[in-house]
């Protein structure tokens, strides 16, 4: 390697128009977007005809007397960025020659930058700004893990990916050039305001600590939409001021971690990132949970919705929740027999007699199927055999609608403050009810879709396969048109359904337990959680029930397309309802959606996992959005 860098000289430049091929016509050029002092970026199509961002050195760079060197230290970078094989690191596909260059295909990234998204919105709110800054924590964690440093943390080389609150870490090394508005414009001043005095210093050593004093500085920066002193400056008096004097709706926990974070003497900081991530969160919120004799549960104590009470942590005050039991896989509360959970279904006055059809007048049929447990790296521990009942809807030239029997029962609803890749908005944890409903036991396909609406706005076409390119609006007018044909009340469930019935009775981050792999789900197997190894990549949705189900018995709940709750998006989940009503609001056009999908990380298939967009939003071949509906008797929870 080194002696063929040595053959390098700075006669020939390289640069590529639009439409020229690279690797024998595995890549094609479409144009370049960006360039700064040391690269340039081009935005590509690969022989799938999926985009992808080659990085390669710029003339400028071509015909400098170290351009050797500086072709090293690109290579260096790549190797950097393929050992950090994490979700909200920006992934490396591959490293590769052409002509005199070495050169990085990477993904692409549709998003916003962080700096610009505070420049276009201001500054962001607390929940939103720790949802990006413990994603990216978490992505520098393993970095340092191994054995490396980013050294240029800051908004500007932070993504949020579109239609997503996920954040990706771009940039490393000397690739800090690389990013071209923000560079140009900003990267001077950003930098400086974000590097840690020791960066200042050419033999001062560096760690895990000059990290976090950037990522810190970044949070300051979300949070106040001001930039930071300079490291030499605050050295020789220049005042931090606290970010909580700029912006006083920002909690002391936070504001404390922020100046720890910041501490200018190296040692006085955080030592691992891992450390500094703890002191951002939030002691864990507790419930009160008053005794009462709820009908659906046998011999229970539960919680009264009008009642219940989330105690903050900052009254120091810690009750233990009552009102649950272990069953099947989890901590979850279950009625006695799934028609206890429809023995008396509430009227109301806007419901039709025709619309509230009893469950007896149901022909209910049952149906067997198989279900797995995984450990942390994948491989099944348990096999066991299940059973639900369920009906089925005729909806006219032999397609039917299959709705699953779900008992109603009581859950922890969000993620625990120590599950891996959560987002704040999954918080508070907090106690629900859900009364007992039918839900479909897939997602809504093309077929069904087309005998009801009489269109197919899918992609990826194919009767058995999942519609998708649906809004809100969409999935809405399919529930009530399917309502007028079937005499059944049906639509889109409730945020609190949809977790309890993927949850199914469990309570690790995914139905099928510590993680997931490519034989279970269809996710983006380039990418992993826990430990796991990476799987497939397919590219494209999968038939409904081409993977096993869950223990009630209902399939694709993680992965395949993304699927729209009845719900508002809320940012957090203090003074969400507690009986499984759906969450709506007056002054939001945001919509929610659930599962995750075939593009989708692992991380983004959590049970708990949320995404949020607004109603109209129909996706696109890289945002696959669809739906699955429920049948709840005698009720109407908005």
């Amino acid at each position: 390697m080194q002696e063929w860098l040595k053959l390098l000289t700075d006669e020939v430049v390289t640069i590529w128009k639009s439409g020229y091929r690279l690797q024998n016509g595995k890549y094609t050029i479409e144009n370049d977007i960006a360039q700064g002092g040391f690269g340039i970026t081009y935005l590509a199509i690969d022989e799938n005809n999926q985009r992808v961002v080659i990085k390669t050195l710029n003339e400028t760079v071509q015909r400098r007397p170290d351009f050797a060197k500086l072709q090293q230290d690109f290579l260096n970078e790549a190797v950097k960025l393929a050992k950090c094989n994490h979700s909200h690191v920006v992934k490396v596909r591959e490293v590769f020659p052409e002509g005199q260059l070495w050169c990085m295909a990477m993904e692409y990234i549709e998003g916003e930058h962080l700096a610009d998204r505070v420049q276009r919105l201001g500054v962001l709110s607390e929940a939103e700004a720790l949802g990006y800054i413990q994603q990216i924590g978490e992505a520098l964690t393993v970095v340092h893990q191994n054995g490396l440093l980013h050294r240029d943390v800051k908004p500007a080389n932070i993504i949020v990916r579109s239609q997503k609150r996920e954040a990706v870490l771009i940039d490393f090394g000397i690739a800090r050039e690389f990013i071209p508005d923000l560079t140009q414009i900003h990267t001077p001043y950003l930098s400086h305001c974000f590097a840690p005095i020791e960066q200042y210093q050419t033999v001062a050593p560096r760690g895990a600590y000059t990290d976090i004093y950037a990522l810190a500085a970044t949070l300051y920066f979300l949070l106040t939409n001001r930039l930071p002193p300079i490291a030499p400056n605050r050295a020789t008096g220049a005042v931090l001021n606290s970010p909580q004097q700029i912006n006083s709706s920002i909690s002391d926990r936070v504001n404390q971690a922020i100046l720890k974070g910041m501490e200018l003497e190296p040692e006085n900081r955080p030592q691992t990132m891992q450390e500094w991530l703890e002191s951002l969160k939030e002691p864990p919120v507790v419930v009160v949970a008053p005794i009462n004799n709820h009908p659906q549960i046998n011999n229970n104590p539960q919680v009264n919705n009008n009642q219940q009470t989330l105690i903050k942590p900052s009254r120091r005050k810690f009750i233990q929740t009552v009102g649950w039991m272990g069953v099947g896989l989890g901590t979850v509360t279950v009625g006695k027999l799934i028609t206890d959970a429809f023995r008396k279904p509430s009227t109301s006055p806007n419901a039709s007699t025709k619309q509230s059809t009893s469950p007896k007048e149901l022909s209910l049929k049952t149906f067997n199927f198989k279900t797995v447990t995984v450990d942390a790296k994948g491989n099944i521990t348990n096999r066991r055999n299940g059973q639900a009942k369920y009906f089925v809807e005729d909806l006219g030239n032999g397609v039917t609608l299959e709705m699953v029997q779900i008992p109603g029962g009581t859950f922890k609803m969000g993620s625990p403050e120590e599950e891996v890749g959560r987002n704040e908005d999954e918080s508070p944890q907090h106690q629900v009810t859900v009364p007992g409903f039918f839900m479909g036991r897939y997602e809504v396909t093309q077929a069904q879709y087309q005998a009801i609406i009489g269109t197919n706005p899918a992609v990826f076409e194919g009767e058995k396969l999942p519609v998708e390119l649906v809004s809100w609006d969409d999935a809405v007018e399919f529930c009530q048109k399917l309502s007028q044909k079937t005499g059944r009340t049906y639509r889109l469930p409730s945020e609190a359904e949809w977790e309890y019935a993927c949850r199914a009775g469990t309570t690790k981050p995914f139905y099928f337990g510590e993680t997931i792999t490519t034989d279970l789900v269809n996710y983006d197997g380039d990418y992993t959680y826990a430990s796991a190894p990476e799987g497939e990549n397919y590219l494209q949705i999968k038939p409904v029930g081409s993977f096993l189900p869950n223990a009630f018995g209902l399939y694709d709940m993680h992965g395949n397309v993304r699927e729209w709750c009845q719900d508002h998006y809320h940012d957090n989940y203090y003074g969400a309802p507690t009986d499984g009503r759906a969450w709506v609001s007056d002054n939001t056009n945001l919509r929610l959606l659930r599962g995750g999908s075939h593009v989708d990380s692992p991380r983004l298939c959590r049970s708990t996992s949320r995404y949020v967009s607004v109603g109209a939003e129909r996706g696109d071949p890289n945002n696959i959005i669809g739906f699955r509906v429920v049948y709840a008797v005698g009720r109407i929870l908005q």
